[in-house]
């Protein structure tokens, strides 16, 4: 979404004529903390230009940090949310309509595959249906001339059995047809078979080509819903006791070091691995913005519920912290809707949390959602400005 150029200014700037002339408070009047005016900007944004970019602020609070355990690992799919396409039975591929990385939706059409074996099974179903419809004939016809004692009754019998054979034949060969149509394939032309998504995902690998020969054995694809993910957190044997499923967590990836992804714990292993003597602590996460990426390391940082008393300490959520020229600063809101950059000296950091050592006074707010928006604006006037 475009935004219209937001008014910029260092310093707490003057007041407009059309506002009643009132000191602001400037970064130095800050008396329990370190001034931070050499990088205090202020971005002007009209109250449309604020719901635009979906900008919340909270409250700078005085809280006591939950103990947390920092665990290394990486990101997995979750199985229960991914899926292999594979055809039921050995034949050649005729058509591929999907690429790595393409979005598909549950039943799109991926591939056509001919298979000779559904031409013959057709073949004699069609065969064993016209025998078992001549057979109920004949048995329909005897069943009168027995009743009238024209025809013995074992000539009934006979046809009755021989119709009842040819009738299973053909419901045993229609259930192995149905059978080749499982969840992600359905039966196509007279020797085909149509492979569909079985799920709404993303296609992580492709194994096929116009032609090319396949077995049942042989994914074609794998693919899946990446609106979810794991991250795998090892525990050694000594934090092993810290941890409780349904513990709430942060994790935060190498590849994006000032994003963090907010999940909970679900699972913890029952084996430990021989080798490195650890456990798995399994975090479900959310794909926030589709930056999750299947293989990434990063560290989650889960709550352990430690009783032991601390003092309380300035914190605020970790969403509210950005980077600006290799510092850890924040967005102070203003009552006239003006927004001050205050840079940051932090402290310990917690599940969602993180001390603020300097920089900020209780009770300011501070931009927690929209933060990057605000960001973005700056860059950009320091770049025109350097222009």
């Amino acid at each position: 979404m475009a935004f219209a150029p937001p008014a910029l200014a260092t310093g707490c700037g003057k007041p407009k004529p059309d506002q009643k002339a009132e000191a602001k408070p400037a970064a130095s009047t800050h008396k329990d903390e370190p001034a931070h005016a050499e990088l205090a900007k202020r971005v002007r944004l009209t109250p449309q230009l604020i719901a635009d970019a979906k900008i919340k602020t909270v409250k700078v609070t005085r809280e006591t940090l939950i103990t947390s355990l920092s665990l290394p690992g990486e990101l997995s799919i979750d199985p229960d949310h991914a899926a292999e396409i594979s055809s039921p039975l050995p034949g050649r591929v005729q058509e591929v309509t999907f690429k790595e990385g393409s979005v598909v939706k549950k039943n799109d059409v991926l591939a056509r595959v001919a298979v000779t074996e559904i031409g013959k099974l057709r073949a004699v179903q069609s065969s064993a249906l016209a025998h078992a419809k001549a057979a109920r004939a004949e048995a329909d016809r005897l069943a009168p001339l027995v009743a009238s004692g024209v025809r013995a009754q074992q000539e009934l019998l006979n046809a009755e059995a021989q119709a009842k054979s040819n009738e299973a034949e053909a419901s045993g060969i229609a259930a192995q047809l149905a059978a080749m149509s499982t969840a992600g394939s359905t039966l196509g032309g007279s020797s085909q078979i149509v492979l569909r998504a079985p799920m709404d995902g993303v296609i992580l690998t492709r194994d096929a080509v116009v032609g090319g020969a396949v077995t049942s054995e042989r994914p074609l694809a794998k693919m899946a819903d990446l609106s979810e993910a794991w991250f795998l957190a090892r525990v050694f044997e000594k934090d092993l006791g810290k941890l409780r499923v349904g513990a709430k967590a942060d994790v935060t990836l190498n590849a994006y070091p000032a994003e963090s992804f907010a999940g909970t714990v679900d699972y913890l292993s029952r084996q430990i691995d021989p080798v490195a003597r650890t456990v798995t602590a399994r975090i479900r996460v959310a794909n926030r913005d589709d930056l999750l990426r299947i293989g990434l390391f990063g560290t989650a940082r889960i709550a352990t519920g430690d009783a032991t008393p601390r003092p309380a300490v300035l914190v605020i959520p970790r969403s509210a912290i950005i980077e600006i020229a290799g510092k850890h600063v924040a967005f102070v809101r203003h009552p006239d809707d003006d927004f001050e950059l205050h840079e940051l000296v932090l402290g310990e950091t917690s599940v969602g949390k993180v001390e603020v050592v300097s920089g900020l006074r209780e009770g300011e707010e501070v931009v927690s959602e929209g933060a990057f928006t605000l960001k973005s604006m700056v860059l950009k006037s320091t770049l025109a400005e350097e222009d």
